[in-house]
């Protein structure tokens, strides 16, 4: 024990490992996580120890955790600022108003300090930033004693802990079995059913499906009918919907041909394009051949962003009809990336600039399209002078003050750093040419962050922990699951009722709301498609810049 005490820095560490190995523990579909089992362990361990941390380290790694939040949410965010999007902010706005009013009436109810009812609020709304966010507003609360500071803060992170148990439990069995039931629909069919519709009729597939039948295909013909026919007038009979990628002449290969090539007898053409336009260039080239050595010609992929101004909202199918090169190249689109979240490629999928497009095609036809529609992203590794800028200009922003009455309201570094990570992380997006923070070390900063600061506040709140659990043990389960379900249930209601949103789709916006990943893994396995992300995708983006504003919020008010 001396050792840990000694060396503080052996005691984080050892939290992060121990903390997620016990959030691996699963129940049915239910597993704790990471974080939650990080401050159960720094909880257990603080209070045997009594180790000691430095503030300015939990300051530090909560700035870097949500600075990257924002950045990898703000294109999204500012990408839905939209009307087709203001139904769902509809539901951000019930959790907002609901969590914030149950917090207060509780404190009010049961005359809880500002620490617990904050850490009230960031447990029952799962949302670990508002530990930071609420426990850095507490820091500069001025009628406070220090010790009073060091309690409060403590019982934010206790309180936190035992009301995210009850709360995840909650939306992830409440989402994902209880609200198909309400809504009488079996979520897999519902699922399919939408994205059959989004498909245009397609059919959907699951999860470990992949089509039988390729849409983009290439095929070798032997010329007979074809016989003094250019490769160009060739493409414009067959409407530009397939390229001739390669012609054989004897030994010789021709890739790709020049437009005014003319085609004899016997030569040998790979056409590359859409499945049904290449049958139909059978019936003008020729009879098909089997694959010939030396002529086969690799389709070639691309990640693109999305920076044409006039594509922005567009689906898409609009995207093609609006930019004809995508058929008639035969290059197609294959994924579409928003944020860290993967959408199903349907022709219903709406795009917003930002989006990186995954695009598979003929390397010929790729070039130029690209370049039309946006450009080829970099994001090989991190730009750290970008990536600082934004984090120094989030703890300036944070350290803006303004008073509403007696009431001074500061959005701390916490704060501070989520805008200025949404701002960056949209500015960073209009290109991707600048900026780099590739999404792999962008998520790894982010939870390392998060991970790093809750096992700091967990160390130091060891000892308060068990005197809040003996006074308040029964209240806070009930708060959990009550400011989970009270919000989610109204949304449920206004959603379906009013909002007329489809229920896949509304189930995914509810966890979003509740910026649960737990919750919509757990759905989406229920539903087996990746149809109620796209529900999910907005409110989580909205939800994450809101819930940690009512931290500060929560504290101002009742330390007012």
């Amino acid at each position: 024990m001396g050792v840990i005490k000694d060396h503080p820095e052996l005691a984080v560490f050892l939290c992060l490992g121990l903390g997620y190995l016990v959030g691996k523990l699963r129940v049915g579909p239910i597993t704790l996580g990471g974080i939650c089992g990080t401050l159960i362990v720094s909880l257990l361990l603080g209070a045997w120890t009594k180790v000691e941390v430095a503030g300015d380290v939990k300051t530090i790694f909560f700035a870097i955790f949500i600075f990257a939040l924002g950045y990898m949410a703000g294109p999204q965010f500012f990408a839905n600022l939209n009307k087709n999007s203001l139904r769902f902010f509809a539901l951000c706005g019930i959790e907002v108003v609901c969590v914030v009013g149950i917090a207060l009436g509780l404190a009010k109810a049961f005359d809880l300090d500002v620490g617990t009812a904050s850490g009230i609020l960031a447990g029952a709304a799962t949302e670990s930033a508002v530990v930071g966010t609420a426990t850095e507003a507490i820091g500069k609360l001025n009628d406070l004693t220090a010790e009073q500071i060091s309690t409060y803060q403590g019982h934010v992170a206790t309180a936190y802990t035992v009301c995210y148990l009850f709360g995840l439990v909650t939306i992830v069995i409440y989402t994902s079995q209880l609200m198909p039931m309400m809504l009488r629909i079996n979520l897999a069919d519902a699922s399919r059913a939408l994205w059959e519709k989004m498909r245009g009729g397609g059919g959907g597939l699951e999860s470990d499906e992949r089509e039988a039948l390729p849409t983009m295909v290439g095929r070798t013909f032997l010329v007979t009918l074809a016989d003094g026919a250019k490769v160009g007038d060739l493409e414009r009979q067959l409407g530009e919907r397939i390229t001739v990628e390669a012609v054989k002449r004897g030994s010789k290969v021709y890739t790709p041909p020049p437009a005014d090539f003319e085609l004899t007898l016997s030569d040998l053409v790979l056409a590359v394009g859409r499945r049904s336009n290449i049958i139909e260039a059978g019936r003008i080239i020729g009879p098909e051949t089997p694959a010939v050595p030396g002529l086969d010609t690799p389709l070639a992929t691309s990640q693109v962003s999305l920076t044409d101004k006039s594509v922005a909202g567009q689906t898409l199918d609009g995207l093609v009809k609006s930019h004809p090169e995508l058929g008639r190249s035969g290059v197609y689109v294959t994924e579409v990336q928003r944020g860290d979240q993967v959408l199903p490629a349907t022709p219903d999928t709406q795009v917003a600039r930002g989006d990186v497009l995954t695009l598979v095609g003929a390397r010929s036809s790729l070039g130029s399209l690209v370049k039309k529609i946006g450009s080829v992203v970099k994001n090989d590794a991190t730009d750290f002078i970008y990536l600082g800028a934004g984090i120094a200009a989030g703890s300036l922003l944070g350290q803006v003050v303004v008073r509403f009455g007696d009431v001074p309201m500061s959005l701390g570094t916490g704060g501070g750093c989520l805008i200025s990570g949404l701002l960056f992380g949209w500015f960073r997006s209009r290109s991707q040419t600048f900026g780099a923070f590739p999404p792999q070390a962008a998520t790894t900063l982010k939870d390392m962050g998060l991970a790093v600061f809750i096992a700091c506040t967990g160390l130091v709140s060891g000892p308060q922990a068990w005197p809040l659990l003996k006074e308040y043990g029964a209240l806070l389960p009930f708060a959990g699951i009550a400011m989970v379900l009270v919000p989610a249930t109204i949304s449920l209601v206004v959603g379906r009722k009013l909002l007329k949103i489809e229920s896949p789709l509304l189930i995914g916006a509810i966890a979003g709301q509740q910026c649960s990943t737990p919750a919509i893994t757990s759905v989406t396995q229920v539903a087996q498609s990746s149809v109620p992300m796209l529900g999910y995708t907005i409110t989580y983006a909205l939800s994450n810049f809101l819930l940690p504003l009512t931290g500060p919020l929560l504290v101002g008010v009742l330390g007012a």
